[in-house]
Order: structure tokens, then C-alpha cells, then sequence
């Protein structure tokens, strides 16, 4: 078991295709969550969807789903179309993380991209927050190029 690293789900690919998923900004856009995971979760560029399994706990601050996700909209520029998200942070909460799914609740909780953090991370009683890419064609957490 293991986060095996940054990746774009497989399917999250073939979705684009298929016309799943909007990333307008609201209200028109998908709902965009992320949840984070521990070290036994499986996640990798064939997950599919959010799962439940080995999403970490905390007394407080966190919990099943993770939290919204708020969306830049689009762009493109240099024949690179981009999105992005603000950062997100999850407040008053004791956990360890390992890495994060972000998923889509509009189109059934699909998944959209695995983020691994690299190593365990470890909030006590705190603030525990990702820290997204800048919205631009060479750091956006989403780009096509």
C-alpha cells in the first residue's frame, strides 16, 4: 500500500473527454473537494473515485471528505490551458497525512488528481494547510499542454 506519487487519475483523462468535468468558477463550475489520506492508502493514477479507506481522523477539524475546494476558473496562455485552487486549511486538528485526492462531487466523486506530500506530515492541535501552485502555464496543479 502506498501513495505512489503525484499523478492525474487515468480516468479523470478520459473524463475530460467525456465532458465530466467543468472547471468554471461558481456557480456554474463542479464541486471540487479534497480529502487527505495516510500512508496504508492506496492512491495513484488508477484510482478512480474518493474512497473512505485509510482517509486520516482527527478529534476535530477534519472530517469524511475532506473540504471544498475553491476553483480559480481557467486559462490558457502559450497554448497551455490551466486551473488551480486557493489554498486550503483545515484548522484546530491533530492528524498525520501522507498525501491528499482531489475529487469532484458534481460527477459522482470522481477522481481528479493524487497528491503526494512526499513523506508523512503531522499537524498537533493546529493549522494544517495546502499550499497550492501559482496560477500560471508552468506551476498550476492542473495543466494541458
Amino acid at each position: 500500500m502506498a501513495i505512489t506519487t503525484n499523478a492525474i487519475c487515468n480516468s479523470f483523462k478520459k473524463e475530460l473527454l467525456e465532458a465530466k468535468h467543468n472547471f468554471s468558477t461558481a456557480p456554474t463550475g463542479n464541486n471540487f473537494k479534497l480529502a487527505m489520506y495516510t500512508s496504508a492508502a492506496t492512491l495513484g493514477k488508477s484510482t478512480t473515485s474518493y474512497t473512505t479507506g485509510s482517509e486520516v481522523t482527527s478529534p476535530a477539524g477534519y472530517t469524511a471528505g475532506g473540504k471544498a475546494l475553491v476553483n480559480t476558473g481557467t486559462s490558457v496562455a502559450s497554448s497551455v490551458a490551466i486551473t488551480t485552487f486557493g489554498n486550503l486549511s483545515f484548522t484546530n486538528v491533530t492528524l498525520t497525512a501522507r498525501g491528499a485526492l482531489i475529487y469532484n462531487t458534481s460527477n459522482s466523486n470522481t477522481g481528479v488528481a493524487v497528491l503526494d506530500f512526499g513523506s508523512d506530515k503531522t499537524a498537533t492541535a493546529g493549522t494544517f494547510t495546502i499550499q497550492f501552485p501559482a496560477y500560471t502555464t508552468s506551476a498550476a496543479i492542473l495543466r494541458i499542454s
